[in-house]
């Protein structure tokens, strides 16, 4: 047993040593001159709930969101396909971004959409943030020719259930926009 742990010991230091040497940054190390994007949140009402901010990282795309106004508990969040918001539904906005053609959710392991973000909790003042890391994304593939939108659910996203997580109705919804 004491073998065993020393050897895996070792392995682990010997990939450290080597990491050590590599020139690429690990994902989600900041970009200089990256690009950066932004998303004034609505209610359907028309009234402000926040801001989520897009910005290129190493290996990916950073998503940022300050909600407020929003009902407390736990929201889905997702990146959907198209640049648009209309209430009240905010069905305009699409399906959610899948440029890869993946199941829903990063506890399937079919998944996950490249616009599965983790859940967002709200708390009693109805406010929240969530930051994550998403690998693989592009500015690019993000704003391509019909945009992109983040929008905030009703509950709670199950990580698992395509096509949404059995998240609910869309309550939030910005239009991703070049900063």
């Amino acid at each position: 047993m004491t073998r065993t742990l020393t050897a895996l010991a070792l392995i682990g230091l010997a990939g450290s040593i080597s990491a050590c040497g590599q020139d690429k940054p690990a994902t989600g190390t900041p970009v200089a001159d990256g690009a950066h994007a932004t998303a004034m949140l609505m209610t359907a009402a028309g009234t402000p709930a926040g801001k989520a901010t897009v910005t290129e990282v190493a290996g990916g795309l950073r998503y940022t969101l300050d909600v407020q106004g929003l009902p407390p508990g736990t929201h889905g969040a997702h990146v959907h396909t198209t640049g648009r918001c209309d209430a009240p539904d905010f069905t305009t906005a699409g399906g959610h971004w899948n440029p890869t053609s993946m199941k829903h959710g990063s506890m399937n392991p079919a998944g996950p959409h490249q616009g599965d973000l983790p859940n967002l909790t709200v708390g009693n003042d109805g406010r929240g943030t969530l930051a994550a890391t998403v690998p693989g994304q592009t500015m690019a593939g993000l704003l391509d020719a019909d945009g992109a939108a983040l929008v905030i659910h009703a509950g709670p996203d199950d990580l698992m259930t395509d096509p949404a997580g059995n998240s609910g109705e869309r309550i939030a919804c910005g239009v991703i926009q070049p900063a």
